[in-house]
C-alpha cells in the first residue's frame, strides 16, 4: 500500500506455537467448519452479523501508530469480534520486508533489485520469507507487491516497482504473490491503476486510452487475479479520466471485478476514500486506515447511517463482507489468527535462512553494467584498494539501503543491522591479502590521492528517492520536489543534494584509471563520467546485505547476472515524455490531468520506435562468464508458439544466462517495434549445455482493439527475437498468423 502520514509491506514467519488457540469447534461460529467451501462459510457469517459488525470489517481502525489496539507498530488494522470468531485484519508495508514501525524484521532489497534478477523462483522464494515474516510479527495482510509499470523515470516510487515492462512485472509480481499466500497470509496487489507519479497525487487525473490501459497498465494486475489469485487490490490516489480511483465505478466493478473476474476485496490506499455513497456503488469494499485520530471515516458509523437511510442497501454491504471473509476463509486467517502485539514484539524475524535470502537476491538482482580490462572480479594476492564514498560507510550505507517512505523498512529512521561495503569489503580484502583505504569523498582532492595510491578505486556513490516526492533530473546530484504543493500547482523550488556525486567519481577517475563504480540508486541514471571508467555496478537498494553481497560480487565470489528491468537513458530528455500535458499535467477542463499520448511506446518500447540509443538497454547486463546459444527453432502451438533453444556457459567460471524473447508483430497491428514475450534465468556451470523450451501464450501475438473492446490478432508475419537484451538480438524466427486487421491511432494522437 501507500500512505500519506505513514507507510506499509511486511513479511512473515509461521511460528505454530505461539499461534491464538483455533476456535474452529466453537458451536456459536458453525463458519468455521474448515470442511465447507470459502464461499459458503462467507455467506453463513454474513447471515450472523449486525450491520454495525459487517460495518466495523469494512473500515479500518487506526491508531496513533497504525495498527491500534490490535498491533500498534502495523499500518492499519481491523476489530475481531470474538462473539463471531472473526480475527483482526493486521496489515503491514512493504514489498522489501515488514516495515512501518516494527523492528527486528529482514531489510530485502527492493523492487527493482527484485525485477532485475529475472528471476520466477527466487520471486517466490521471496514472496514465502514474506509471508513467514508477516506471521512472526502478528501480521496477516501483506500491502504488496506494488505493480505500477515505471512510465516515468523521475517517479519517486520508482524502487517500490517492478521496471518498465508488463510481462517481467506481472510474472516476478504472480510468483511473489504465490509465495506470500503459502502461509496464512493475503496479499494486496497495488496501486490500481495509472499511478506513475507523486506530483500532486491526490488531485492529478491520469488518463490513457483503453489500449494503453490493457496493453501496458494491467497485466500485472490481471495475471495476479487469474494466475496467483490475489486476495487484496489496493485503489490509488489518483484520479482516472477525472474520477478518484477508489470511487471509479469503471475501474473498480467494469474493468476489475467483472473483465478480470477478480473475486477478492477492494481496499483504499490510506486517506484515499472521498466518499461513502459513491465509493460503495463504484465497489471499493474496505475503507482504510478508517477512523483514525486525524479524521473521521467515511465508512464506517457514515455508512450504517447511509444504510438506514436507505442510501445504500444493506446487500451492498453484504458484498463487501462477503469479498473480504471469502478471502480470509480460503487463505486460513481464520484458522490462523494472529499472534498478540506482544508476542510479534519478543519475535525476531531475522532468521539465518531470511538472511541469506537477503544477500543471495541483492547478489541475483546486481547489474554489471561495464568491466573495461576485465577489472573485476578482484583478484587478490597483495592489491592495493581503494573504498571512497560516504555510500560505502555505515552512515551512508544506512541511507541508501532503501528509499524512503511506506516502502523503506522501517518507515522511520534506518535498519540498526545494514551491512555496510566497506565493512564487508575490509574483511574480504583480508581475506584476500589486500589492504583497504577509506575515504569518505567528502574533499574530492584527498579522494583522488587515496585513488591515486591504489591499484583499483572503488567509488560509491548514490541516489535516493521517496514517497511524496518525484525527482527533477536522472543525475546523481539530483534533488526532489514537493509533491504536494509543487508541479502544475507551482510552490517551492526542487532541493538538491549538496554533494558533487558526479564530481567525486570524475576526480578518481583522473587520478586512477582503474575506478569502477558502484552504484546504489533508484532507478536509471545518467553517467557524464562513464568513457573515464573501468567497471560499473548497479546494486540498486539492496537491503540489509548489501555490503556482502558487494563485496561477493567484487571479488568474484559471486557472478553478476542481473539484467536491467528498466531502460537508462544517456539523457533525460531521450525520454517519451516530453511534455507538461504528459508529466506533470496541465489543466483540463477545471482538472489537472496527465495525459498518456506516449500511448503503449514507454521505455524501451519509445527507444526501438524511435530509434534513439539508450546508455544501456533493457534486458542488459555483463557477466564474469560467456554464453553461447544454438540451435534456435520456434513452432506454432495453437494459438501461441514454442521455442527451444540450446545454451552453453561458453566461459571458465559458473554463472546465471537470462534468455529473452521478444515478439515483433505485423505493422498492420500498430504496436511497438517488439515487446518482451517470455524469459528464463538458467545457471550453468563451465562448459555445460541445457536445452531450453519456452512457451508463448497466445497473448504474445495479440494487441487490444479499442473498437472491438477485446484482444484480437493481426494477420500476417511475427517475428520471435531471441536476445541478450531489447537492442542486442541474436536470431530471429518468422511465424505466420491469420488475424483481423489493424486499429485506428489513439486519441492521445498518432502512436509513434
Amino acid at each position: 500500500m501507500a500512505g500519506v502520514l505513514i507507510g506499509f509491506g511486511m513479511l512473515s514467519v509461521v511460528l505454530p506455537a505461539q499461534v491464538s488457540p483455533s476456535v474452529a469447534a466453537d458451536p456459536s461460529c458453525p463458519w468455521m467448519d474448515a470442511g465447507l467451501a470459502p464461499g459458503r462459510r462467507a455467506s453463513m457469517l454474513v447471515d450472523a452479523m449486525m450491520l454495525e459488525q459487517k460495518v466495523a470489517l469494512v473500515t479500518g481502525q487506526h491508531g496513533p501508530l497504525g495498527g491500534g489496539d490490535v498491533n500498534p507498530p502495523a499500518a492499519g488494522a481491523t476489530d475481531p469480534d470474538a462473539g463471531l470468531c472473526l480475527p483482526p485484519l493486521v496489515m503491514a508495508d512493504n514489498g522489501a520486508g515488514i516495515g512501518d514501525f516494527f523492528t527486528a524484521t529482514t531489510a530485502y532489497p527492493q523492487a527493482q533489485s527484485q525485477a532485475a534478477s529475472f528471476d520466477r523462483r527466487g520471486a517466490r522464494a521471496f514472496g514465502r520469507a514474506l509471508g513467514e515474516e508477516a506471521t512472526a510479527k502478528g501480521v496477516n495482510v501483506v500491502l504488496a507487491p506494488g505493480v505500477n509499470v515505471a512510465r516515468n523515470p523521475l517517479a519517486g516510487r520508482t524502487f517500490e516497482y517492478l521496471g518498465e515492462d508488463p510481462y517481467l512485472t506481472a510474472q516476478i509480481a504472480a510468483r511473489t504473490i504465490e509465495g506470500i499466500q503459502e502461509n496464512p497470509v493475503a496479499a494486496t496487489i497495488k496501486h490500481f491503476v495509472l499511478n506513475s507519479q507523486e506530483t500532486d497525487r491526490n488531485t492529478v487525473s491520469e488518463d490513457a486510452d483503453s489500449r494503453t490501459l490493457h496493453e501496458v497498465y494491467l497485466p500485472p494486475f490481471e495475471t495476479a487475479v487469474k494466475r496467483a489469485r490475489v486476495a487484496s487490490v489496493m485503489c490509488s490516489y489518483n484520479l482516472v479520466h477525472g474520477r478518484h480511483a477508489c470511487e471509479n465505478k469503471a475501474l473498480l466493478t467494469d474493468l476489475l471485478r467483472r473483465e478480470l473476474g477478480f473475486r477478492g476485496w477492494v481496499m483504499s490506499d490510506w486517506f484515499a476514500t472521498h466518499s461513502t455513497v459513491p465509493s460503495v456503488r463504484a465497489g471499493l469494499d474496505q475503507e482504510m486506515p478508517g477512523t483514525t485520530p486525524y479524521q473521521p471515516a467515511y465508512f464506517g458509523a457514515a455508512l450504517a447511517d447511509a444504510v438506514r437511510a436507505g442510501q445504500v442497501p444493506e446487500r451492498d454491504v453484504d458484498a463487501m463482507v462477503r469479498h473480504i471473509s471469502r478471502e480470509m476463509f480460503r487463505l486460513g486467517l481464520f484458522e490462523h489468527p494472529p499472534i498478540s502485539a506482544g508476542a510479534a514484539a519478543a519475535n525476531d524475524s531475522r532468521t539465518p535462512a531470511h538472511l541469506a535470502l537477503a544477500q543471495s537476491m541483492a547478489e541475483d538482482g546486481a547489474v554489471l553494467l561495464k568491466n573495461r580490462g576485465r577489472v573485476l572480479p578482484l583478484t587478490g594476492g597483495g592489491q592495493r584498494i581503494a573504498v571512497i564514498g560516504p555510500d560505502a560507510g555505515p552512515i551512508g550505507a544506512a541511507t541508501t539501503y532503501h528509499g524512503y517512505g511506506s516502502g523503506r523498512v522501517p518507515i522511520v529512521g534506518s535498519a540498526a543491522d545494514v551491512v555496510d561495503p566497506l565493512q564487508a569489503i575490509t574483511a574480504r580484502a583480508a581475506r584476500a591479502g589486500d589492504v583497504v583505504t577509506y575515504d569518505d569523498g567528502s574533499n574530492a582532492t584527498t579522494a583522488a590521492a587515496t585513488a591515486a595510491a591504489a591499484d583499483v578505486a572503488l567509488v560509491f556513490v548514490g541516489q535516493v528517492s521517496a514517497e511524496q516526492a518525484d525527482l527533477n533530473d536522472l543525475g546523481l546530484n539530483v534533488g526532489t520536489c514537493d509533491t504536494i504543493t509543487a508541479g502544475a500547482t507551482g510552490g517551492p523550488p526542487c532541493t538538491y543534494q549538496p554533494f558533487d556525486s558526479d564530481g567525486l567519481v570524475a576526480a578518481v577517475a583522473a587520478a586512477n584509471p582503474h575506478t569502477v563504480v558502484v552504484l546504489q540508486t533508484t532507478g536509471p541514471v545518467v553517467m557524464p563520467w562513464l568513457s573515464d571508467v573501468s567497471g560499473v555496478l548497479e546494486m540498486w537498494h539492496a537491503g540489509r546485505q548489501v555490503g556482502g553481497a558487494t563485496a561477493a560480487l567484487l571479488y568474484g565470489d559471486v557472478n553478476p547476472s542481473g539484467r536491467l528491468p528498466i531502460t537508462f537513458p544517456r539523457r533525460l530528455a531521450d525520454g517519451p515524455l516530453r511534455t507538461r500535458a504528459q508529466f506533470p499535467g496541465t489543466v483540463v477542463d477545471g482538472q489537472l490531468t496527465a495525459r498518456y499520448c506516449e500511448g503503449t511506446r514507454i521505455g524501451y518500447r519509445w527507444y526501438d520506435a524511435t530509434g534513439i540509443a539508450p546508455l544501456f538497454a533493457f534486458g542488459y547486463g555483463r557477466s564474469y562468464t560467456r554464453f553461447g546459444y544454438r540451435d534456435f527453432r520456434v513452432r506454432r502451438d495453437g494459438q501461441g508458439a514454442i521455442a527451444t533453444v540450446t545454451l552453453t556457459n561458453t566461459g571458465r567460471v559458473a554463472g546465471s544466462e537470462v534468455t529473452q524473447l521478444y515478439v515483433r508483430q505485423p505493422r498492420s497491428s500498430g504496436e511497438p517495434p517488439q515487446a518482451l514475450a517470455q524469459f528464463r534465468r538458467t545457471r550453468l556451470a563451465p562448459g555445460e549445455s541445457r536445452t531450453l523450451r519456452l512457451h508463448l501464450g497466445p497473448r504474445s501475438f495479440r494487441y487490444y482493439s479499442e473498437q472491438r473492446g477485446r484482444w484480437v490478432r493481426a494477420g500476417g508475419r511475427y517475428r520471435v527475437v531471441l536476445a541478450r537484451s531489447a537492442d542486442q538480438p541474436i536470431r530471429s524466427r518468422s511465424l505466420q498468423f491469420s488475424g483481423v486487421g489493424g486499429e485506428p491511432d489513439s486519441w492521445c494522437g498518432p502512436r509513434g
